[in-house]
């Protein structure tokens, strides 16, 4: 049997525990994206079939979810800017614009630390990955 691989780095996704499930995907499929638009190295080779089709590739490494109440995502937040890890966020406000356009201005709009938390996306040595995501518990 193949010894697990162990990873020098984590990818979480932290989201707000009072999500409805279609928002808990929606931010989490946005959340990685700019996880994997930043940092190529992280995807894999493309897949192929049997038959030769091909498909594209995805993250070398797996994906944790992770769910908190707001303060603990503004915790998480703090900490993972104090620490350097970088981070992609999803506010409130980005349910109600239909485009990255609009998306970056509501962002721009509001003060750091009164943005609407509802997800957070981290990459990051696991350790300080950890450390921001302290409170935080296995999503289910």
């Amino acid at each position: 049997m193949n010894e697990p691989i162990r990873f020098d780095t984590k990818i979480a996704v932290l989201l707000r525990d009072d999500l409805a499930t279609w928002q808990r995907l929606n931010v989490t499929a946005f959340l990685v994206s700019g996880i994997a638009g930043t940092t190529p190295d992280l995807l894999g080779e493309e897949y192929r079939d049997a038959d030769g089709t091909r498909y594209l590739p995805m993250f070398r490494q797996p994906v944790l979810v992770f769910a908190g109440d707001r303060d603990v995502l503004t915790a998480a937040h703090d900490r993972a800017l104090t620490l350097g890890v970088p981070l992609s966020i999803f506010t409130q406000e980005l349910f109600g614009t239909g485009n990255d356009r609009d998306n970056r201005a509501a962002v721009r709009a509001v003060p750091r630390d009164k943005l609407d938390l509802v997800g957070l996306a981290l990459h990051g040595p696991r350790k300080a990955v950890d450390k921001a995501l302290k409170g935080a518990t296995l999503h289910r």
